[in-house]
């Protein structure tokens, strides 16, 4: 026999229609997305020597994977990316806990964190190779400037927004500055570190890819400047489609891990 209640059974029940939906419509739009893009580049309605089509996208893919430089690329990126993320995310989250933990460090610290989250991270480019070498370090070094301090900004905020109320009261019991941290700070902000490893997936991804532009001699974005140098817009379009499906398939694990944990903690059923 269940143990819930008709009332939450119709509640669960609506969550898995309202999960099916969104699926759904997702899908539809990159259909019809597509379906539409290749009608316009058949009836001539765009140039595809300056668009593309999905026929073409997926001849060109047809073809890397036959010289076999398809996957290399992708690795190449991919590594980049998973190297940049786990740095960016430990760095972030312990650089966050240390202001947390200390607010004149942090009142000191702050100003630093936004103009350097503000400054053109594109232009630095010449001084990085400078700095670090012509070579899959400096790659890493864009990604890490990218992503870094948005991760600090991020969860910092959200150490910062916890609720005063509960933390006085774990004070005037006599909680430590380490209990109250473990108890009421870290467990109520797993929803705000989740968003700031999802926004450290899209700046790693765009920093590796400012990164490859620049020194790279493999990954997709590689790819992508070979691509416009010798004006093959097909090679172009076919790189930032499989980037944009990389992005999504990482974006999709965190939101797995983001499920699983709120599942753990009962945040959700």
């Amino acid at each position: 026999m269940s143990t819930y209640s008709k009332e939450h059974i119709q509640y669960l029940h609506r969550q898995k229609r309202e999960k099916k939906v969104i699926f759904f419509f997702r899908l539809f739009i990159i259909i019809i997305f597509l379906i539409i893009w290749e009608l316009l580049s058949r009836f001539g309605i765009i140039n595809t020597f300056l668009s593309s089509s999905p026929t073409k996208v997926v001849e060109t893919i047809i073809s890397l994977l036959q010289d076999k430089t398809l996957f290399i690329h992708i690795g190449v990126t991919l590594y980049e990316v998973i190297i940049s993320f786990f740095i960016a995310s430990i760095i972030g989250f312990v650089v966050a806990t240390t202001l947390w933990s200390n607010k004149i460090i942090a009142k000191i610290v702050d100003p630093y964190l936004t103009v350097l989250n503000s400054l053109p991270k594109v232009a630095l480019g010449p001084l990085i190779i400078i700095w670090v070498g012509a070579s899959i370090n400096s790659i890493i070094f864009m990604a890490l400037l990218i992503s870094t301090f948005v991760t600090i900004i991020t969860i910092y905020q959200g150490f910062s927004s916890t609720d005063k109320k509960y933390i006085k009261l774990l004070q005037t019991l006599g909680a430590k500055k380490l209990q109250i941290f473990m108890k009421a700070v870290l467990p109520s902000n797993i929803p705000t570190i989740i968003s700031a490893l999802k926004i450290n997936i899209s700046m790693s991804l765009i920093g590796v890819i400012m990164g490859e532009l620049l020194v790279s001699k493999s990954g997709l974005g590689y790819l992508i400047m070979y691509g416009s140098q010798v004006f093959n817009i097909n090679l172009v379009i076919t790189g930032v489609v499989i980037l944009g499906i990389i992005s999504y398939l990482m974006y999709l694990i965190v939101d797995i891990i983001e499920v699983k944990t709120k599942k753990k903690m009962g945040m959700i059923n």
